[in-house]
C-alpha cells in the first residue's frame, strides 16, 4: 500500500506534504521485507529529496542531517560500510557547516518528530516487542500508531527502567558478562523514552538528555575494556546524542559529539 500512495504523490514532490512520511514508511517496509537494494535506492531518494529542500530553503537543514545518519546507519546494516564513510563525511560538512548558526527559520514541531521516528527505526533491529500487544509499525510517525501500540510501547520505558537498573548491578560486579547487553538494553530505553518525550518541547532536552549521557558512558566502559569491539558500540550512542543535539538545538555539543564519532571510526577526512 505504501509503494502504491508512493507511487501517486511521487510526481508532485515535496510539496505534497505527505511525501517524506510515505518515503519513510516505504523505507520501512522494504527494509522489514529485506529488499535490501531496493531500501537503500528509496532512502537515498528520501536524501537526495531532503537535500534539495534544505538548499532552496523550503526544508529543515536538520531533517537533512537525520536523513544522512539514517541513510549512513542503512548502509553499514547492509554492509555497505565504505559508502556509509562517505555519507558520514557529507553529515559531518553539513553540521559544520552550521552548528555556529542552527536553522534559518523554525520549523515548529516538524524536525522532532522527523528525528524521533528515523530513531525508533535505527533502534527497531536490537529491540523485543514493547508488550504482548501489536508492535508500532517502524518507519511511522507516532501519531500514526494505533493506541494499543502506542500504549504498549511507551509504558514499557518503566519496567525497561527497572531492568536496566538491575542490569547494571549485576554489570558492575561483572562486566564482561553483562555490560553489552547493559549497553544493548540502555539504549532500547533510551530511544523508547525520546519517542515520549519528544512532542513534550518543553521538557524533551531536561528529561532525554541524562539518558543519551548514560548510554555514552557505559558505551565508554565497553570500548575500554573490549577496544577491538567497543569503538563501534561507543558509536552508536555518540551518534544518537549527536541527533538528539541538534534536535535540542544544541548545535555546538552534537558538532563535537559527531567529530568525535568519525573519528573513533578511523573516517576523519
Amino acid at each position: 500500500m505504501t509503494e502504491l500512495v508512493v507511487a501517486a504523490i511521487l510526481p508532485y514532490g515535496p510539496a505534497s506534504g505527505g511525501l517524506t512520511w510515505s518515503l519513510l514508511e516505504w523505507v520501512a517496509a522494504l527494509h522489514d521485507a529485506r529488499r535490501s537494494g531496493e531500501a537503500l535506492g528509496v532512502f537515498e531518494a528520501l536524501v537526495s529529496m531532503e537535500a534539495a529542500e534544505a538548499a532552496d530553503g523550503r526544508g529543515s537543514i536538520a531533517c537533512h542531517f537525520y536523513s544522512l545518519i539514517g541513510y549512513a546507519q542503512m548502509l553499514d546494516a547492509y554492509g555497505r560500510g565504505e559508502r556509509a564513510a562517505l555519507v558520514r563525511q557529507e553529515a559531518l560538512a553539513l553540521l559544520t557547516a552550521w552548528a555556529d548558526t542552527g536553522e534559518r527559520k523554525s520549523w515548529s514541531s516538524y524536525e522532532a518528530s522527523f528525528w524521533a521516528v528515523l530513531l525508533s527505526f535505527s533502534g527497531a533491529d536490537g529491540e523485543r516487542p514493547a508488550s504482548d500487544g501489536p508492535r508500532p509499525p517502524s518507519g511511522t510517525a507516532p501519531m500514526e500508531w494505533s493506541p494499543d501500540a502506542m500504549r504498549g510501547y511507551l509504558d514499557s520505558r518503566h519496567v525497561l527502567r527497572d531492568e536496566v537498573d538491575a542490569l547494571a548491578v549485576r554489570a558492575a560486579e561483572d562486566p564482561d558478562r553483562y555490560l553489552a547487553e547493559l549497553v544493548r538494553l540502555h539504549r532500547v530505553l533510551t530511544v523508547r523514552s525520546a519517542v515520549y518525550w519528544e512532542h513534550r518541547a518543553h521538557l524533551f532536552p531536561e528529561q532525554a538528555r541524562s539518558l543519551f549521557d548514560e548510554g555514552v558512558g557505559l558505551a565508554r566502559q565497553l570500548s575500554q575494556r573490549d577496544p577491538a569491539e567497543g569503538t563501534r558500540t561507543l558509536a552508536r550512542p555518540l551518534i544518537d546524542q549527536s541527533t538528539f543535539y541538534v534536535a535540542a538545538c544544541a548545535f555546538g555539543p552534537a558538532l563535537d559529539d559527531f567529530r568525535e564519532v568519525v573519528g573513533y571510526l578511523g573516517e576523519v577526512g
